[in-house]
């Protein structure tokens, strides 16, 4: 049987060890390898379907999972863009320590983090079957 001291000794390597030192805060979107994540994982809607308004709807739901949240998509052309401005946790409203007494602070959530703040950029095509082709990423 093991005593305690040679059990603190033992070099325990896992994937949830490793995990943790890999941790870092996705709240700060100035930081480019967190917008280069968040366009990973926003990438995986990539793809042809039948009906895009569901594949915008499921990346609303996995955005807003994490707290970002966007506008209602139209998709009125063959094909196109569309430029949707993200905004996290549903903005910022207060003062701040520059604020005049009468007036209130409104912003995005991100504006204040990294200048101009974040957009989704939703690009489509109508396809010979009738299908749609999506992809998407963060600007």
């Amino acid at each position: 049987m093991k005593n305690f001291k040679t059990f603190l000794r033992e070099v325990h390597t896992s994937h949830q060890n490793q995990a943790i030192d890999n941790n870092m805060n996705m709240s700060v979107y100035s930081d480019p390898s967190v917008v280069r994540k968040l366009n990973a994982w926003v990438g995986t809607i990539a793809g042809n379907y039948v009906l895009p308004e569901d594949a915008v709807s499921k990346l609303r739901s996995s955005l807003s999972k994490i707290g970002l949240t966007f506008d209602a998509v139209t998709m009125m052309d063959e094909s196109g863009s569309v430029d949707l401005p993200l905004t996290s946790f549903g903005g910022r409203f207060g003062k701040g320590l520059e604020t005049p007494y009468d007036e209130f602070e409104t912003d995005d959530g991100i504006s204040h983090q990294l200048e101009g703040g974040l957009k989704l950029v939703i690009d489509y095509e109508m396809q010979e079957d009738n299908s749609c082709r999506l992809t998407a990423h963060i600007e």
